[in-house]
């Protein structure tokens, strides 16, 4: 069964001669390798290589179109305008002209009327006079992300009939296959490796904020915590995990028996932790 739920966000948008240069040396993907259209995610760090944002970055032909959480877009809008000197870059907020939907399950796609299931990851899709942006995205397993107009949500909602489901049922699926959100799971702060959040950083791409850190951390290997999985029964959300009185990690957002955590890597598979008063045992093999 295909679901589809509102997605809390906020966006900017890049326009001017110069916003690819721009935009690749603030991020940790490698949006000049993107297609037209096509999407990579990013991670934007500052100096120390700690994550500040997250966000999926579009290239289209005449702009880049930046999707955040909810009540991001204000704080990164200010950090880009900062680093703008004498480039050709303008930055737009469209947090309250866009609207994004997710629809999930194993037949997301077959549920979106003109998404062609053998194309690319990120297409342009037409449905009922609307001009869709939609987009392969995990949130919780197979889906997209449909962007469109806030003024046309309806009409897309009631052409798609789909079952809504809520926000909140979409993240307890999310922490169920394991897949870390940056800011559900308050990982920012941490390094990318930490937290399972280094698939947004490129390696092979030249300087941004926060690059040397990266560099040395794929020559060297050398990250004391990566993302692991804690199952029990009533954990609690954003606690930190102890074995005695030793902190070893700190967890993101629980579902109630399972809760993605940065944990130190010398626990291994079945170790006991303590979230308070409550005991958790790690998952290591169980992130996908």
């Amino acid at each position: 069964m295909t679901r589809l739920t509102r997605v809390p966000s906020s966006s900017l948008r890049l326009t001017g001669a110069d916003r690819l240069d721009f935009a690749q040396g603030q991020m940790t993907g490698d949006i000049k390798r993107a297609p037209v259209p096509g999407m990579t995610p990013a991670l934007f760090l500052n100096v120390r290589g700690q994550i500040e944002f997250f966000a999926r970055v579009y290239r289209r032909q005449d702009d880049l179109y930046l999707h955040l959480d909810a009540g991001q877009a204000d704080l990164l809008e200010a950090r880009l305008r900062r680093y703008i000197i004498f480039d050709q870059v303008t930055v737009e907020n469209l947090s309250d002209t866009l609207t994004t939907v997710h629809l999930w399950g194993e037949q997301a796609e077959s549920a979106l009327p003109g998404w062609d299931a053998a194309g690319p990851d990120v297409q342009e899709v037409r449905l009922d006079g609307l001009t869709l942006l939609a987009a392969r995205v995990r949130r919780s397993g197979p889906g997209l992300d449909v962007h469109v107009l806030s003024r046309e949500q309806d009409v897309l909602l009631s052409a798609l009939q789909l079952e809504e489901a809520s926000w909140d049922a979409l993240q307890r699926a999310r922490v169920q296959a394991g897949i870390p959100d940056a800011v559900a799971d308050r990982f920012t702060g941490n390094l990318p490796q930490e937290v399972g959040l280094d698939f947004a950083v490129s390696y092979q791409k030249g300087c941004y904020v926060g690059q040397e850190i990266m560099a040395r951390l794929e020559a060297r290997g050398n990250a004391r915590y990566h993302l692991a999985v804690l199952e029990g029964e009533n954990l609690p959300s954003h606690t930190e995990v102890f074995v005695g009185e030793r902190k070893v990690g700190s967890t993101g957002l629980s579902n109630g028996d399972r809760v993605l955590a940065s944990l130190r890597k010398e626990l291994e598979e079945g170790a006991a932790v303590q979230l308070g008063e409550v005991t958790a045992r790690v998952r290591l093999g169980a992130l996908v």
